[in-house]
């Protein structure tokens, strides 16, 4: 195995400008991203990928010098990973890694040792890559649309209103984002960063947080 661990991230955020600087316990969301990347044993090199020259500086005064500047088109809202990644790929002529760990700044929390198993899965085991999941508290059963008029629609089309308890329903996962270690060929393969095995890590409480807006951010610093 021969690992890039790839940090993404760009500065036009909608929801919170800049997020990426947000602060917890004074270090920034891409310095805590930066200093855990450099914690990986496994992996053999670190690039940062992002639009924003500022962003750039401030990683070079992390520590880190591999930093690749994406153009700005690969910088949107509609902007999805595997179009960041593959123009990431198609730029560098020496690119032989066989696997690819991303890492988002705003999923601050992570434990170092579900990356140091999800390094032995992929080591050991036929899967194409290792995801980081949670639960998710709200059922899509039960999950509604609000249509013209104020009528409300069922989310899952063709069901009927379910009042079943929680309970009573199956288990079901989101993925957390903190996350992604996969085989490079999934990129070509499947269109994806997944492939058809897939494991799911399941983590809990302040690892499952991903920061979208100021909610998340005041849940992120009550850890």
């Amino acid at each position: 195995m021969k690992i890039l661990c790839l940090i993404l991230a760009r500065s036009n955020s909608k929801s919170i400008k800049n997020k990426n600087l947000l602060k917890i316990k004074n270090k920034t969301l891409l310095n805590l991203t930066i200093n855990f990347a450099k914690k990986l044993n496994f992996v053999d090199k670190i690039v940062f990928n992002t639009e924003s020259l500022m962003y750039s500086d401030l990683v070079k005064k992390y520590g880190l010098s591999e930093i690749f500047i994406r153009k700005k088109k690969l910088a949107k809202d509609t902007t999805s990973s595997i179009e960041v990644i593959n123009d990431f790929i198609s730029k560098d002529k020496n690119f032989n890694y066989s696997h690819i760990l991303l890492l988002q700044p705003t999923t601050p929390y992570r434990n170092l040792d579900d990356f140091k198993k999800a390094y032995k899965i992929l080591k050991k085991n036929n899967y194409d890559s290792v995801i980081t999941i949670n639960k998710v508290k709200d059922e899509p059963e039960r999950m509604l649309i609000l249509g013209s008029k104020k009528i409300i629609i069922n989310y899952l089309s063709n069901k009927k209103f379910s009042f079943q308890s929680r309970q009573k329903l199956k288990q079901k996962y989101i993925r957390s984002g903190s996350m992604y270690f996969f085989k490079t060929t999934n990129l070509n393969k499947y269109n994806s960063i997944l492939g058809k095995k897939n494991y799911g890590l399941e983590v809990h409480g302040k690892y499952a947080i991903n920061i979208d807006d100021l909610d998340d951010y005041y849940l992120a610093n009550s850890y």
